[in-house]
């Protein structure tokens, strides 16, 4: 028996604790958190500028891997701090839960309220230098890990004020340390929408990205950027100072049958709402509900509830506000319940003057919550259609539907499946214990562009609904969901991601709780079947078929000095590796070109010297230079080809694209391998190990469910020991919103600029 004593209490001191547990202060080591890295320095600097000392802030993406936030506000405090003994500024970088916005002197308004910000990013920071412009003198400091390994000491003079720091994610803690431009991108002009004042400068020194973000219109140009299809012709907006707190307030509505309302504490994004939010609403209904009663032409129609308001709004509210109190440690809820009725108030009296000054714009806005009303109703009776008396009660359950035996919700699991044909073989092949099908004709109504009363009119909706048992809108009850794992599984084609597309547009729609609590899956069914005498194997997708011909290849060949798991090895990585050069191809770059760019230096040539490498390797192919154009943007060539003509482009996305970064260091694993025993080129011989697997071998591409009998799809796809399963979550509401409006939308244009812009990234295309 263990003892249990002492000693085996671990005091985890200085920021130990952050290395020890990242997750507790930035979430998670992946994506998310690296950026949240990012936005803790940024918040600081924004701070700054609530307290009315800093109006610029530049940040920028090196190219060695670092990221470097800049402002021009006070600069960091640099004299000895009273307790610690040491500088403040260096308390700040190395002690938890120290900083200025305790005392509510130094800030007044601030987002970073636990004051753990700039520490937690220095302890997870395999280097951290920070540069402090105060008082006439520059400042700096470098610490390693949370450490300290220099004094804060004065290198220069200066004119300038502010702080900058400048850190490297430690990628023995980070799992991810590439930053993603897109994501930084889309929230710094956010910051910029929220705070009028800053310029916000970005720079991505790899990618050649420099983007300035400043609106001067501040959340009127937030809706303005957002807006689809406008009903009316103004953003309304409006701000106040009240009882000590800044709300500001934009909204405009438009065709759509979605509502679009955002709303932050601080700059701090509250996705689920809170006081000031439901105080909006309040307000923004009472102006409405008041018009329409004392607007005599308004009121014939149907009865208008506060939920018919809601219909085509967008919506920004922005509160800065002392101390908010939130639900939860993730600031998602504002709970401040005394800021309701001061939102609420202030926003009927704005929005009532401005519908008696402008009575056009609120007839149209009348209008459509009339609409909005009646398509309620229509909602209502539509629901009572599809509602059962009891929710287990297989008499009101769809015809269409195979049900389970179980009744119990979280062993039961319904598939819903594309067509009849795959219908019926996964009802033959399911276990009816505890797996229920429901077969789905076609491909189901669009619910971004229809009303609710619409939808629910929709025969293969109605069905879904009720085999759900939870019901939908305001009748939605997770409780009486009657399974815990909902399927969907379709073809893999076109079509079958088309009706995978509509599914999660009425999910997310419709029941986004069945995504949010985890409760929507994705079959994954094989995309191949291989068959060579009496082996035989289904392959989920073309990486796996790759690997499984290198295992079953490998078994007739020998390779002196070689053992079969280090042949095994070097063969998957020389696959992953054709793949990833496969996929940058796409991207009008020859496989012979990226070969060349990829195992050889060119660290620091310009694009003269790689254009000069480039005339020699098309000489030595036999290819024919037609035109070629270089600049210090990049190389650009049209080449003659035995297979015609080719357009070749080499600039600076394409060098720093993670791809080929990735494709740089895969062969730098391949080059510690002694590969002369291959006795040809390492990606020959690759293709000669998959071509002796073949040899003989039957493989079957499934395009279709149809085209598996019962056993099959229940083998590969349903069985629990063999199959499966993408679970759906949904990380950034406000992403997947702004996916499912511009995919699934009215607005035409937008789509086909998207679908213009990423052509070259598509992966499978049925033609």
């Amino acid at each position: 028996m263990h003892s249990y004593m002492g000693d085996k209490i671990k005091v985890l001191k200085g920021l130990e604790a952050v290395r020890k547990r990242p997750g507790m202060y930035i979430g998670d080591t992946g994506v998310n958190g690296l950026h949240h890295m990012v936005y803790e320095v940024v918040d600081n600097a924004v701070d700054e500028s609530m307290a009315g000392y800093c109006d610029h802030i530049k940040v920028t993406l090196s190219q060695y891997g670092s990221c470097i936030v800049e402002d021009n506000g006070r600069g960091i405090p640099v004299d000895i701090h009273p307790t610690e003994g040491i500088p403040a500024a260096t308390v700040v970088l190395t002690i938890l839960h120290a900083g200025g916005k305790f005392d509510q002197e130094s800030y007044k308004v601030s987002g970073g309220l636990h004051g753990v910000g700039v520490s937690v990013v220095n302890a997870l920071s395999i280097k951290l230098i920070m540069t402090i412009y105060r008082d006439g003198q520059i400042y700096r400091q470098e610490f390693e890990k949370g450490i300290a390994t220099t004094p804060l000491e004065v290198v220069g003079t200066t004119k300038k004020r502010g702080t900058t720091i400048e850190f490297f994610p430690d990628p023995s803690i980070m799992e991810v340390v590439a930053f993603d431009s897109a994501i930084l991108k889309r929230r710094f002009q956010e910051m910029a929408y929220l705070n009028n004042k800053i310029t916000l400068e970005f720079h991505d020194q790899p990618a050649q990205i420099h983007e300035s973000y400043h609106y001067q219109d501040g959340l009127k140009q937030f809706i303005l950027d957002k807006q689809t299809t406008p009903l009316i012709s103004e953003i309304i907006a409006f701000s106040a100072q009240v009882e000590g707190m800044e709300v500001e307030v934009a909204l405009a509505y438009n065709e759509s049958y979605e509502e679009q309302t955002f709303s932050f504490v601080n700059n701090i994004r509250t996705t689920e709402g809170g006081t000031h939010e439901s105080g909006f609403k309040m307000g923004l209904s009472k102006a409405l509900l008041n018009y329409i009663q004392e607007s005599s032409s308004s009121r014939e129609g149907a009865s208008v509830i506060q939920e018919d308001v809601k219909e085509g709004l967008s919506a920004i509210i922005s509160l800065k506000m002392l101390d908010p109190q939130f639900e939860g440690q993730t600031k998602a809820k504002l709970g401040s319940s005394f800021v309701r009725p001061i939102v609420a108030k202030l926003v009927y009296e704005k929005v009532a003057k401005y519908f008696e000054e402008n009575p056009s714009i609120a007839k149209a806005v009348v209008q459509k919550v009339l609409l909005a009303a009646r398509g309620r109703e229509a909602a209502k009776k539509a629901r009572e259609i599809t509602r059962k008396k009891d929710a287990l009660s297989v008499g009101t359950l769809p015809g269409k539907l195979a049900d389970c035996q179980s009744k119990d919700p979280r062993e039961s699991e319904l598939y819903l499946v594309e067509g009849d044909s795959a219908g019926g073989s996964a009802k033959q092949g399911r276990d009816r214990t505890f797996q229920a099908i429901l077969p789905l004709r076609g491909k189901i109504l669009n619910v971004e562009k229809a009303h609710l009363g619409k939808i629910l009119k929709s025969e293969e909706i109605k069905n879904m609904i009720t085999a759900f048992g939870c019901g939908v809108g305001k009748e939605f009850n997770l409780e009486k969901l009657r399974y815990h794992k909902i399927i969907i599984m379709t073809d893999a084609d076109v079509d079958g991601s088309h009706i995978q597309t509509l599914l999660m547009t009425f999910f997310f729609r419709h029941l986004k709780p069945l995504i949010e609590h985890g409760h929507v899956y994705i079959a994954q069914p094989p995309l191949y079947r291989f068959k060579k005498k009496k082996i035989e194997r289904y392959l989920r997708d073309e990486r796996e078929l790759n690997h499984f011909l290198i295992e079953h290849g490998i078994d007739s060949m020998e390779i002196e000095g070689m053992g079969r798991n280090d042949l095994l090895d070097l063969l998957k990585t020389l696959s992953t590796y054709r793949s990833i050069l496969q996929e940058l191809a796409k991207r009008s770059v020859l496989i012979e070109v990226l070969r060349d760019l990829v195992e050889h230096r060119i660290e620091g040539l310009g694009f003269e010297a790689i254009a000069a490498r480039l005339e020699g390797l098309f000489k030595g192919l036999g290819y024919r230079i037609l035109t070629q154009q270089v600049s210090e943007q990049g190389a650009h060539f049209f080449v003659q080809t035995p297979l015609g003509l080719v357009e070749v482009g080499v600039d600076h996305a394409l060098l720093q694209d993670p791809l080929f970064l990735e494709a740089k260091a895969l062969f730098t694993r391949i080059q510690e391998i002694d590969m002369e025993a291959l006795g040809m080129d390492a990606l020959d011989f690759l293709d000669k190990v998959e071509q002796s697997a073949k040899t003989g071998a039957y493989i079957q591409r499934y395009k279709g469910l149809g085209e598996m009998n019962p056993d099959q799809l229940w083998e590969t796809t349903m069985a629990l020991e063999n199959r499966a399963l993408l679970r759906v979550c949904l990380e950034d509401e406000a992403r997947a919103d702004a996916a499912f409006n511009l995919l699934m939308g009215d607005e035409v244009e937008p789509r086909r600029e998207y679908i213009h812009t990423h052509a070259k990234d598509v992966k499978h295309l049925d033609v």
